[in-house]
Formats: structure tokens, sequence, C-alpha cells
């Protein structure tokens, strides 16, 4: 093609009607140009890559810019001013990262100090070329502050039990944040809940701030069910998500371009990392981690490759600021169990053996107990009927007043009345054990499931032989369930019976001789 210009506006011409259908000929015609010139700047714009809609929206001075051959002294300028251009480009890369920054406010900024620089079209084109891969797809640019991809490592360390030698293996998590690569790495016992959420707590506030969004794996600790569109986020790790104000990705199952930075980063800790550690020897997981954190500050330290900036410059200079500020009190672990409201107006929990009170509206329904190592909360229907302290004493009531019925009665059966009078029908022993079984609580009701337990044995041993295990455990100041139970399977009551045969008073007799005699 001729250096000589045919102008934005033929070259607009071309486009439309080429857009429109026309033959090349038709269009050589209509233009009053020779086919030649026509074909040329078709394959051009073909090899533009850009679509005839978006090249007719263009300014004049971009489509000039686009596809018309400069001239010698032209092609010097533009030397020097692509060489300017490529000159900033890793400015540009770092400054994408920050938030609300683009392409086209950088642009700008470049146009303000370089006036004959390129345009915008150009200037995207050009940067595109600079940052491709050698496979030939756009990596993705990540905003400060953004994201942080977490997985763990599929090979293992190990500890050695000082008692027994035995080598036990460890789990590695790794950790890193989008735009600066910054790493976290920490061994664990297990991927199990308790460590998993640790070890993201952890690395939370080792970042000292929180990202907008956590993209883990699809491992069970993180996801309960993986899914393409809807993922299953574990009921644990999002409580703990709503707690440090983020959210939960789950990256794609079998779509490793969604974690390619962690995976990148677990590669890069088998070199940095594993291989340091290799012939070195580890009693306790505190003194492992201990060694990670040392090999770990120099790993993060360590200039990129063909980049003078390293993962602690980039993140001390665009991302740590970018991070959402941590909360005042670190994420306490929860467990979760259902449970029905007893007739005692109380949820047994089985892990502390203790119940906590619920109000008697809820009796026989299914509650939903969350347990922090703290606190204890019950939910019927998602909304929060209920807050105790956490107890850690077995067999425990954890009570508060206004959850009992006004009349201290379940219904017309349960009273203390009800169990005092059935076990009057027993003994007096029973009476007397039943009447302390229920003055040991605060409140009667707690000890009516004790008292109903008791009496409930009576159908199975008889009368004596309860009534005897109350007199028993009386003598000895044991009041409860178990001590009556305990006394009754190993036949301690029966001892009682024998004791009495052999109780009988010796009457004064002649040839009776006294103590006096032997004196």
């Amino acid at each position: 093609m001729a250096n000589k210009s045919i102008g934005s506006i033929m070259i607009r011409e071309i486009i439309r009607l080429k857009d429109n259908g026309l033959s090349n000929n038709q269009i050589s015609k209509s233009l009053g140009k020779s086919r030649t010139t026509i074909i040329k700047y078709l394959c051009l714009i073909e090899k533009s890559g850009i679509c005839f809609k978006e090249l007719l929206e263009l300014e004049g001075e971009e489509l000039s810019e686009l596809f018309e051959v400069p001239n010698e002294l032209d092609l010097l300028n533009r030397d020097q001013i692509h060489k300017d251009l490529y000159s900033i480009f890793p400015y540009i890369e770092k400054e994408l990262k920050r938030v609300g920054v683009t392409r086209q406010i950088l642009w700008t900024e470049y146009k303000t100090k370089h006036p004959q620089g390129v345009m915008y079209s150009q200037f995207c084109e050009h940067y595109n070329k600079w940052n491709r891969k050698s496979e030939g797809y756009m990596p993705t640019t990540h905003k400060a502050g953004e994201k942080l991809f977490i997985d763990y490592a599929g090979k293992k360390l190990h500890i050695i039990d000082k008692d027994t030698g035995e080598i036990k293996p460890v789990e590695v998590f790794v950790a890193t944040l989008g735009a600066s690569q910054y790493t976290y790495v920490e061994a664990s016992f297990s991927q199990q809940i308790p460590d998993f959420i640790g070890s993201v707590q952890n690395c939370l506030h080792y970042l000292g701030g929180v990202p907008a969004c956590i993209i883990p794996d699809n491992l069970k600790s993180a996801v309960t069910k993986s899914h393409r569109y809807e993922p299953h986020v574990n009921e644990q790790f999002a409580c703990f998500a709503s707690h440090y104000d983020t959210s939960i990705m789950p990256a794609r199952a079998l779509k490793p371009k969604d974690k390619s930075l962690v995976e990148g980063a677990v590669n890069i800790t088998y070199t940095r990392i594993y291989a340091a550690l290799r012939d070195k020897e580890f009693y306790s997981i505190a003194e492992l981690n201990v060694a990670i954190k040392k090999l770990l500050l120099t790993y993060n330290q360590t200039p990129f490759q063909k980049k003078h900036s390293s993962r602690t410059s980039l993140f001390l200079e665009i991302e740590k600021d970018a991070l959402k500020s941590l909360p005042m009190e670190k994420y306490e672990l929860r467990d979760y169990k259902i449970a029905t409201v007893q007739k005692n107006c109380h949820a047994y929990y089985s892990a502390d053996k203790n119940y906590y009170s619920v109000p008697n509206a809820y009796i026989g329904k299914k509650v939903k107990l969350v347990l922090t190592q703290s606190v204890v909360e019950i939910y019927h229907n998602q909304a929060r009927i209920a807050l105790h302290p956490r107890s850690r004493k077995a067999y425990d009531y954890v009570t508060i007043k206004e959850h009992m019925p006004v009349n201290h009665t379940y219904n017309s059966d349960w009273s203390s009345e009800f169990f005092i009078s059935w076990a009057q029908k027993i003994g007096n022993h029973t009476k007397e054990y039943i009447e302390k079984i229920l003055d040991k609580k605060q409140y009667p009701e707690q000890s009516y499931k004790s008292c109903m337990g008791i009496l409930s044995m009576e159908s199975k041993i008889g009368k004596q032989r309860l009534d005897n295990a109350c007199k028993r455990a009386l003598s000895y100041d044991a009041i409860s369930y178990n001590s009556i139970k305990n006394i009754l399977e190993r036949g301690l009551d029966k001892e009682e019976e024998q004791a009495d045969l052999f109780n009988v008073s010796i009457s004064n007799h002649d040839n009776i001789r006294g103590s006096k005699y032997y004196a």
C-alpha cells in the first residue's frame, strides 16, 4: 500500500460498505479507489481483530493510526513513541491492581505526559502484546485486597513423636493474595474443620487484614457440595466468613485456572520451604511452624523473576491498605446440635452432658443449639429463643428463671407433689431420697427426670430393693440417679437386708456372763 494516506473518512467508508455486504469491486467503484487498495485495507482490518461495529465507533485519528502506513521519518518517531510506551508498562501492570484503576485512567495520564503518544486502542493493543503469556491467553489482573486463594499442598511434612519415635505426617496450608501474591504457609494436624478454620484465621491475622473474598479449593471443610453455579459452603466456614465480613467463592471443580496463583505458590513452597527442611527433624507442630515462618519471610522478600519488586514490597505498597480491618475479637469455632426440648424445659447437649433452659412454650419442639467456647445460642425456626454461658460441668443445668412455667408444673402428672406421693408408696427412705433430689436443684423441674428414672426402677426390682438402695445412698449422702443405679447394679442394696437379719438384740439371762466376769 502506498504511503499516501487515503484518510480516516475513506477508511470508515470501506468498513461501513463492507459491513453492509458489498463486494470488493462494488466498494472500489463506489469510492473511486483501486481494488488492490481496498483489499489491502480490508486485510489490515481483519488482522486487527477488531469487529466492524467497534471500528466505526473509533475517532478519526484512532482509525488513521490503526491502518495508515507511516513514512521513514514517521517510523523513527513511532519507534521512539513505542519505546517510551513499553518502558511504562511495568508501572501500568502494578497500577492496574489498585482498586478503581482502569486502563482508560492510565492512558489519560500517559497522554498528559506524552501528547504525541499513541491513542487508546493502540495503547491497549501494545499492552496486551507486552503482557501476553507464551501459552497465548491473557492473565487475570487481580485487584488489590480483592481475593485470597487458599489450598493444601499435596505433599506433607512430618513431625516426630518424642516418646515413641513415630513419624507423624502433617498437612501444609498455603494461601496467597491475588494482587501481590504475598503468601502464607502453615503446618496443621489435619484438614478437618477446626484445623482448617484455625489456619485461615491465622493467615488473616498474619496479613493484618481481610480480603473481599476467599477462594478455597473444593475440600470438604470448605465446601460440603461442589457445584458449578451454587456450591454449598460448609456452615462453620460460612459463619467464619460472616464474622470477618468477607465472602466465600469456591473455585470451580476441575478448573485449575481458577486457583492457578495458589497452585503456583504450592509449587514454589516445595522448592523454597520443603527442600530447606528436608534434612531437619521437628518434634512438635509449633517447632515446625517456627521454622516455616523464617523461610516464609525470605520467600516473600525474594524478588520476582524479571522484576525488581518482591511479594513483600508489592504487599506493602499496593495491597496492605486495601484489606479490610480485622474484627476486635477472633472467631470462636461453633458446634451445632439438634435437640428436642424436654418436659423440664431444657435442651440436652450430649457432648458436655449438660442442660440449657428454653422457654416453656417450646416443650416437645426441635431446636438448634449453636455452641462456641463461651456461649450457647438456641434457635427455633431461625429465631434465637435463648442465650446461655456455656457450662463444662457434667449433668449441670443452666437455667433462666423466666423460662420456667409459673406453677412449676409441666403437665397434670409431673410435679414435686406427684413424685413425693409416688415415693411415699414405695417407702420412707425413698420418700426422703426423692425430697433431697428435688431440693438439690434451684428449680424442682430440673430434677423431675432424675426422679422419674429412680422411681421407675420399682417395676423391675420391687419396692424393698429400691427403698434399701435409697437408705444406703442416704447414709453416704450420695444424691443422684447414678448413685442408686450403681448400688442396684452391684447388689449393695441386699447388704442392707442381710445386716437387718443379724441386727438382733440379746436379752439378759442368768447364764450369760457379762464383761465384768473377765475383768
